[in-house]
């Protein structure tokens, strides 16, 4: 297997049919639902607020920095794996013909995103500006040429520093973006200027890895990482056997360990609070689902939705913390300790009424300025406490 467009080929019909096994369990009919509520309860919130936006509304720069940051955030997808730093050895003069496949699907599972958010906004743009519709439309055209100008810009920057400073080197190439868009929404094509100066500095970075061995150890490192994220997320909807999670102290929550009374009946409770806290998988999952019930309550007025959408996202965290505390395989010290087996269930039981309530309350909060929002931390606790009593 010496050519590298077939490696690719196999590489890329793995990647795709590894992707497909876990997105089956994300995209269930549960989750189809909710997010028909979720579209369809933004999509009436967004026509509402058109009817009573003002017409001196920044939506030019808005939708510039919004499109200009998701398009600056371009990583590559190279499917390398860790052997190949060494059984591609021999091929490393071929493998800018597997990179330019690599660069191909990057754009292409990338420019989506930014692509949406433009025909998003079209509504927004008319309302508050004078632009056309082939304006706007070439807008769309101006945002996929860009986004391919990221692409290459960060793959070559890479190659080039070994991923070094690839933070500075994307904040420079968002505010080119989000000048590039917002002069393109203003002053028509006066934003090709900024595409020109992206091309030249795409050249320089061409020209400067030239000739140099390339770097796997970054360029697998990224994809592991890429290839971790996204297992950590399927996970959060079924079991992914392979999956390393990660243990980080947090220090500034230290203070919940000195509430657990030191005495031999609290043994688990100890255990499982420190397991929560410091385990990022199941910190982290219940971070995420609170943000985004947050959000929705802050964001959504129409109480009915909200209810649904934060009732799912309670049911969620409740079910998933349970399995996961309750069920994992990993030699514990309290196996040898002299303790009752039902301990370890009522601790997780009580720490995750106690998550249910500061979850409630988080969302509530970030709902004051909707109607009936006193009725969220009902909603969410009551789900909570039904998920946690009728689970196994």
């Amino acid at each position: 297997m010496n050519n590298m467009h077939s490696v690719w080929a196999k590489r890329f019909t793995h990647y795709i049919g590894e992707v497909m096994k876990y997105m089956r369990f994300i995209f269930t009919g549960h989750i189809a639902i909710v997010l028909v509520f979720i579209v369809g309860a933004g999509g009436y919130q967004y026509s509402e607020w058109l009817k009573v936006v003002e017409l001196d509304f920044p939506a030019e720069w808005l939708i510039a920095i919004i499109v200009g940051i998701v398009v600056a955030f371009s990583r590559p997808v190279t499917l390398l794996r860790e052997p190949d730093q060494v059984y591609l050895l021999p091929l490393e003069s071929q493998m800018m013909g597997y990179f330019k496949k690599a660069m191909n699907w990057t754009f292409w599972s990338q420019v989506l995103v930014p692509v949406v958010l433009i025909i998003v906004a079209i509504p927004l743009l008319k309302a508050v500006t004078d632009l056309s519709a082939f304006s706007i439309w070439v807008t769309v055209l101006f945002v996929a040429i860009l986004k391919w100008l990221n692409v290459q810009a960060e793959f070559y920057y890479r190659f080039a520093n070994r991923g070094h400073a690839v933070l500075f080197d994307r904040l420079v190439r968002a505010i080119i973006s989000i000048l590039a868009i917002q002069m393109s929404l203003a002053s028509g094509f006066m934003g090709a200027g900024f595409l020109v100066i992206l091309a030249f500095y795409i050249f320089t970075l061409v020209k400067k890895v030239a000739n140099n061995p390339v770097p796997y150890e970054h360029f697998i490192k990224l994809e592991q990482n890429r290839m971790m994220g996204f297992y950590r997320f399927a996970n959060y909807f079924t079991d992914v056997p392979h999956l390393k999670g990660s243990v980080k102290r947090r220090a500034w929550l230290d203070a919940v360990y000195k509430s657990i009374a030191f005495k031999k009946g609290n043994t688990q409770s100890y255990l499982v609070y420190r397991t929560f806290i410091r385990t990022d998988d199941h910190f982290y999952l219940w971070v995420r689902l609170t943000a985004i019930a947050a959000v929705i309550a802050a964001f959504i007025n129409i109480p009915f939705v909200t209810w649904i959408v934060v009732a799912a996202m309670a049911f969620a965290t409740t079910l998933q913390l349970k399995y996961t505390l309750m069920h994992a395989g990993d030699f514990r010290m309290d196996m040898l300790y002299p303790v009752p087996r039902d301990t370890r269930k009522q601790a997780v039981a009580k720490l995750l009424r106690q998550l249910s309530v500061v979850q409630a309350v988080i969302v509530m909060l970030c709902a004051l300025m909707q109607p009936q929002f006193y009725l969220i931390p009902v909603v969410m606790i009551v789900v909570s406490e039904i998920t946690l009593r009728m689970s196994k």
